[in-house]
């Protein structure tokens, strides 16, 4: 997939719809994000409109007459795109993009092209691709020779802008189902992978959170994984895992995933959710918030509806606000989520107190088990030692009789020697 080099900055024109539930103070938070997302994409917002309406219009979701005072600011402001808060249906883009005599897109093309922008490995380049022609398949019908256009810009990443490729259904079908396949065996080496670490019986741990959150900041800081860090959206894609020591002494995978955002495309969450199993699979997730964002709880619900859409709401969870260095109501916020922890994953504080939050969640979650050893046995006494937290040890005649936290697994494994277990 070849990116586009553009030596211009589009000027972008935002629009944004207040329809209740929301109120307008809502749509202006978002806006504001939809601004940031933009300026990531490479272009330039010049206005930004605002209408309250009872319903999205069937055919131009703002109606005639706001789609022909739009096409006027366009003109006045000199805008090359129109970009919509909402997702705009087919028919709604080919109507509006009539009227405004220029190009209409939504949220939805902004982030996609973002990601295409971050996306390094070939897995997350075909995570991308497939996602883009998902959404561009139902956009393909009635435009005719209009994607043959080779200028490229903001949505229109895929290739070289918008060429053949994607006005033949067929040849999009059948890339569509390559990208599929390609996907799937990754998926199936991604799952051999966790199987190998699951043998060696370290629990694994991820760090999720909105996009910009400080997840990548935080994997370096603690495990020199030199992962790349930029204060913008999306900075990174691919995840990474690496093992990370916690102060009771056990080892644990650590790793990092991408970030989430509000309204984030189900395609592109269809198209990672190879990358994410982790996540789903995960002992404990380590929930980074923003508390220098305007809105933290908003993040935190947006979160949570992405680990639900990915079946990961049920693993255990620690909330960690991060940035408490430029946040001073972090820890009031920390206060109103029992058993949280702020940190700041630049300077540094509170990462011994996570650390120590991390220890104790994975202990809680694992049995305190009693078992009987033989004497001669001395390679199960050391593989206790290794894979579970021995709490007390006792010579008895002819045996070793201990306490210890051990996981499933290890419950599992060491089932011959168990005489009494208590769950946790």
């Amino acid at each position: 997939m070849t990116l586009i080099e553009r030596t211009f900055r589009e000027r972008i024109v935002l629009v944004g719809v207040v329809i209740a539930p929301a109120t307008l103070e809502e749509v202006e938070m978002s806006l504001d994000e939809l601004a940031l997302l933009v300026d990531t994409a490479g272009a330039d917002v010049v206005a930004r409109v605002v209408q309250r309406r009872d319903a999205p219009d069937a055919a131009t979701y703002v109606g005639k007459g706001k789609a022909q005072e739009l096409h006027e600011i366009s003109e006045a402001v000199d805008s090359d795109t129109v970009v919509f808060d909402d997702e705009l249906s087919p028919a709604q883009q080919r109507n509006l993009e009539k009227i405004l005599g220029r190009t209409a897109i939504d949220r939805t093309a902004v982030i996609l092209d973002i990601f295409a922008q971050n996306a390094r490995t070939q897995e997350g380049k075909d995570q991308v691709e497939l996602a883009m022609i998902r959404y561009r398949l139902p956009r393909l019908r009635g435009r005719g020779t209009a994607l043959s256009r080779q200028g490229g810009g903001v949505g229109t990443r895929m290739g070289g802008g918008e060429t053949k490729l994607e006005v033949d259904r067929r040849r999009l079908l059948r890339r569509m189902q390559r990208l599929e396949q390609n996907l799937k065996e990754l998926s199936a080496t991604r799952r051999t992978q966790r199987k190998a670490r699951a043998r060696g019986r370290l629990q694994t741990v991820s760090l999720v959170g909105y996009t910009n959150a400080g997840k990548s900041t935080l994997l370096n800081r603690l495990t020199d994984a030199g992962v790349l860090v930029e204060d913008r959206l999306f900075a990174t894609l691919d995840p990474r895992t690496r093992r990370l020591q916690l102060p009771g002494g056990e080892a644990v995978l650590l790793s990092d995933t991408v970030g989430f955002i509000q309204k984030l495309p189900h395609g592109l969450v269809e198209a990672f959710k190879s990358t994410l199993e982790v996540v789903a699979e995960s002992d404990l997730l380590v929930h980074m918030v923003d508390s220098a964002a305007p809105d933290p709880e908003a993040q935190i619900a947006a979160v949570h509806a992405v680990l639900g859409e990915i079946g990961a709401r049920e693993v255990p969870e620690l909330l960690a606000f991060n940035k408490v260095d430029v946040a001073p109501d972090a820890k009031r916020m920390s206060e109103a989520h029992p058993g949280s922890v702020v940190l700041s994953a630049v300077t540094g504080e509170g990462i011994d107190r996570l650390l120590a939050t991390i220890g104790d969640r994975l202990r809680a979650l694992a049995d305190v088990v009693e078992l009987i050893v033989p004497f001669e046995r001395g390679d199960v006494v050391a593989a206790l030692h290794r894979e579970g937290e021995v709490l007390t040890e006792q010579h008895e005649e002819g045996a070793t009789r201990l306490r210890a936290r051990l996981n499933a697994d290890g419950s599992a494994r060491f089932r011959d020697f168990v005489v009494s277990t208590t769950p946790q």
